[in-house]
Parts: C-alpha cells; structure tokens; sequence
C-alpha cells in the first residue's frame, strides 16, 4: 500500500490513501443503492430523468480513481522511464470528457422538451392500501439521499489535499455540490404537482447546465496538467509553493551564482528540473548529487529531479523564490 513509483509514501499519506480508497468505495457503493431507488420512483419527470443519469454517470471519478491507482503505484520500467503517474491524469481526463458529452446531451434534451411544450404527468401508487401521489415518494428520496454527499465530499477534500491528488479533488467538488441536483429535482416534481409543467424542464436544465460545467473544468483541468503546465496546487488556484521552496533551497548553497526551475505535475508526483549557474566553472559531482538529495527530501511529491549546470539560464524555467 505504500509503494508509490519509485518511492514509498510517508505514514500519513499512505494512511490517507487508504481512506481516500474505503470512501471511493463507499462513494460507489451509496451511489449504486442510490441509483436503483431513484429508478424505482423516477415516474415521467424529466428533473428526475436527469439526475438519475447524473447519479450514473457520477460514478465515473470513482471508478476512475481506483483503476488509475493500479498503475500509478507501479515502478518505473525502461517502458515507462517516469512511472505510470499520468494514468491519474488520464483518469480525470477521461471523467471529465464523460461528464461533458453527457451534461451537453441532458441540456439539450431540456431544452427541446421546453420547446415542444412536454407536460409530464405523475401518476399515483397504491401504497400499504392507501393511493398516494407518486411525487411524495420521489420528493422523499431525492430529500433523503441529499444528506450523503455533502459530508463524504468534505472529507474526500481533505484527502485531496493531503495526497495532491485532483481527480479526487474533482470527485470531492462534485459531491459537495449534489445537493444541488437533488434540490432541482424535487422542484421540478413539485412544479407538476401544481401544474407549472415548465418548472420540470426548468429543473432538468439546472441539472444538466451543472454536469456540463463539472465536464469543463475537470476536462480543462486533466488537459493542461497533461500539456505540463506550471505545477499547481491540488486545486489549481495557485503556483506550487515547491517551486519557490526549490528555489530558495538552491539559492541558499554557496556555489550557486544563479537558478531557476521547471516543475511539472505528473498526477500526484512532480518532475522536476533544476537550473544552476556556478560561481567556478568546475562544481564536483558530489556537491551536484547532494543537493539532488536536497531537493528530494523537500517534498514525499518529489520523484525525479534533474540538477543541471548551465551558463545561462533558460528563459521559460521559474526562478520565483516561496511567498511570504
């Protein structure tokens, strides 16, 4: 459980990663029971159509975390020289292409079923002898499986956070927000309920708007890491602060006249590249190794580093010192 590429994981990182694996399964396992209840009582609303197919197709970071770990815990082979890190990496790529194609494809279907005028109809139910309106049931359900995914979403950021692992990130910012999706659903059924049909198609919208959004930016996202792009934190609103925390390390050593930093994400692990500029034109390979070293022990993200000396600097590496 603590191998992780070319190097093992610190005590609580490999504990978060097991916690981070009993809550996608448990993630999995809640969705699936979800999944069939919601079909039992979906009836003809449209808002509930798509927050089912939404529930179906929420699964797809789950599963995408879990198959991606198969491969990003493996050492790196003269195949594959830096790992098979970027499989987390394809992993959100491939959720967020998902979500996308599937969230264009509900609003698209809201938006006719808006325009050709559907009024949908919710029959009733003989339940313990007694007829009841079906909407009760659907609004019950959407009302109680709301409750889940905003708590085991806080907790998945959490572990997000520690591991520097986005596709969790992604799948914790999708939990937080499913609440929304139930309470649009439950909308549109009470919108029939009270014979305002537009409100269904309305809801199914919303619904459908916010999977299209979540393919955005989990597909932006999974893109630019794979294009390496700066490294970012794990919810890529800011430069790494390892950037800076290697440069200042480097700056530090009495050799150094000058250097600089290519950082790249590779899912949970970084790349990196560190430039030098010597005060002597000789510098021994000890003195370059130990400070390779260095630079390892700043970070468990820190997989591969490359301390080169050059006589200048090259133009697009990072030469920014840690934020104070």
């Amino acid at each position: 459980m603590t191998r992780f590429g070319r190097t093992d994981l610190p005590p609580e990182q490999a504990r978060a990663l097991r916690q981070a694996i009993g809550i996608e399964v448990f993630t999995i396992c809640y969705t699936a029971v979800t999944i069939v209840v919601v079909a039992l009582v979906l009836g003809n609303s449209q808002a509930m159509k798509t927050a089912w197919i939404e529930d179906i197709f929420s699964l797809t970071p789950q599963v995408a975390f879990l198959v991606a770990l198969i491969f990003v815990r493996r050492r790196p082979t003269k195949r594959f020289p830096f790992g098979l890190h970027r499989a987390m990496g394809v992993g959100h790529l491939v959720a967020g292409v998902a979500l996308f194609v599937v969230g264009a494809n509900l609003a698209f279907e809201a938006v006719t079923g808006f325009v050709e005028g559907d009024h949908p109809t919710i029959g009733t139910i003989v339940l313990f002898g007694q007829n009841l309106w079906l909407g009760w049931l659907m609004i019950a359900v959407m009302a109680v499986i709301a409750i889940g995914p905003p708590f085991y979403g806080r907790y998945k950021l959490k572990l997000a956070k520690k591991l520097h692992n986005k596709l969790l990130f992604a799948d914790a910012d999708m939990a937080k927000a499913d609440w929304h999706t139930n309470a649009a659903s439950i909308v549109g059924v009470m919108g029939i309920g009270l014979g305002i049909w537009w409100l269904d198609s309305a809801a199914a919208l919303f619904i459908s708007l916010g999977i299209l959004w979540d393919g955005v930016k989990n597909t932006k996202a999974a893109v630019l890491d794979l294009m390496d792009t700066r490294a970012t934190s794990y919810d890529q609103k800011h430069t790494h602060p390892l950037i800076g925390q290697t440069n200042e390390l480097l700056g530090g050593l009495r050799w150094v006249r000058k250097n600089a930093v290519r950082m790249r994400d590779e899912g949970q692990v970084f790349h990196v590249e560190a430039y030098v500029v010597p005060h002597k034109s000789r510098v021994k390979l000890s003195t370059i190794e130990a400070a390779e070293r260095a630079i390892v022990g700043l970070d468990w993200k820190v997989q591969d580093v490359n301390l080169i000396v050059v006589s200048e600097l090259p133009p697009e590496a990072d030469a920014s010192l840690p934020d104070r």
